[in-house]
């Protein structure tokens, strides 16, 4: 029809219809363009060296899988300007400032999240390290401006908000039980600034705090009666770091999951270190002391103990350490992924029990940028995916596969209200 009437300039989709045309290229504008012979040469590459696996890639601006092509007929036409205009588009795109579809979020520019630890520094492996990817996937995610003030001791909570609110931060997210205080004081004197807390919930609701909980004892119930599965002593154990909520949630839950183990195989595994009941167990009072996870894990070892779960940070390293100079012993991580972080020991770590708070943490970071934030208290657990179990590729062979059969019909279960996880 444009060549018929000799008039009009099109805007061709998928590949180049300029190159494709060559003879109508005076009616075609540019293409934006789907590089797909780009991605199939990546994957022929990929097979030929080694680092094929299944993933999906998504083509965008910033990798070259997308493109828009201008038309040789038109490029001395279109105003340098323009051109400029369009790099800087670029640009803007691939740093998250511009929205290209319906519903897409786009921070406001010089929009900052900031992170205030709880001791053990940003590179803990732990709460504050998975909270800290929350905001790099956010920074990522819509290229806004993150950073982060290490507690050293309990007193520098105070210090550390006030010094982001003479900073001027969108949103503060603070991490950990022992922040919940600090958190609440700040923001009842800030009411306009939104806070983030993780592990942490109020009630009633601070309008201007979003509190996040986990539901740990539905993953550590998979962990016990994993753990009650692979002990080949018919002993498991567990310590804490300090007898709070937070970390007794954990050891309930994997004592429940043993008993549960025990009543479908008819076995007698026992629990050392926890007892719900009388609420009594083992900890190092600590969440800093690698020596202390050292001894405890040797009075676990020493008593018979082959699967330990550690519920104090880094102080269960020293457990880990005690492991493999000992060469045996199965670890349960928590938190995080062990096996992830920790990939050279990962064949003393039988699985960990996750709180995906960077999911959290960057969500958050959404909501205030979106202009939907309120204050609220979330609950992870195994059905959003707030919790979750991770086993150790080290052992992902050698668990029998009608145990993975069970755990799966144990989660599905759980979800569904029909097993407790709690005393």
């Amino acid at each position: 029809l444009f060549k018929e009437r000799g008039t009009g300039m099109l805007i061709g989709v998928d590949t180049d219809w300029a190159a494709n045309y060559p003879d109508d290229a005076q009616y075609i504008l540019a293409s934006a363009l789907k590089n797909m012979d780009k991605w199939v040469k990546d994957t022929i590459k990929q097979v030929m060296d080694g680092t094929f696996k299944g993933e999906n890639y998504l083509g965008t601006l910033e990798n070259g899988g997308v493109g828009l092509g201008i038309s040789p007929a038109y490029a001395d036409q279109i105003p340098e300007d323009v051109k400029a205009e369009l790099e800087k588009l670029t640009a803007d795109i691939i740093a998250g400032k511009i929205a290209t579809a319906p519903g897409q979020i786009v921070a406001p520019p010089g929009f900052k999240a900031c992170q205030v630890t709880d001791v053990g520094g940003i590179d803990d492996k732990s709460f504050n390290a998975t909270a800290w990817k929350g905001v790099e996937d956010a920074i990522a995610k819509w290229g806004i401006e993150g950073k982060y003030l290490e507690s050293q001791q309990q007193t520098d909570y105070e210090k550390n908000i006030n010094a982001f609110l003479q900073e001027g931060c969108n949103v503060i997210i603070t991490v950990g039980f022992l922040l919940g205080d600090a958190t609440k004081a700040a923001a009842e004197a800030n009411p306009n600034q939104p806070f983030g807390i993780v592990d942490f919930t109020y009630d009633p609701v601070v309008p201007n705090i979003r509190g996040s909980a986990y539901q740990i004892d539905q993953a550590t119930f998979l962990a016990g009666y994993l753990s009650a599965a692979m002990t080949k002593t018919g002993k498991v154990g567990t310590y804490g770091g300090i007898q709070i909520p937070p970390v007794t949630a954990f050891m309930d839950g994997f004592y429940l999951g043993v008993q549960k183990y025990n009543e479908v195989h008819n076995a007698q595994v026992q629990v050392l270190g926890w007892d719900p009941a009388t609420q009594t167990g083992l900890f190092a009072g600590n969440f800093e002391s690698l020596d202390d996870g050292r001894r405890l894990g040797e009075t676990l070892l020493d008593e018979g103990a082959d699967v330990v779960m550690p519920v104090a940070g880094p102080v269960g390293l020293g457990t880990l350490a005690l492991f493999k100079e000992r060469g045996t012993g199965m670890l349960i991580g928590v938190d995080t992924d062990w096996a992830a972080n920790y990939p050279d020991d990962a064949q003393y770590i039988l699985a960990s029990a996750l709180k995906n708070m960077d999911k959290w943490v960057t969500a958050t970071i959404g909501q205030v940028i979106q202009g939907t934030f309120k204050g609220e208290n979330y609950l992870g657990t195994l059905e959003n995916g707030g919790v979750g179990l991770g086993i150790s590729p080290a052992y992902a062979d050698k668990i029998p596969a009608e145990i993975l059969a069970e755990l799966e019909q144990l989660k599905a279960d759980i979800n569904a209200g029909k097993i407790k996880t709690v005393p």
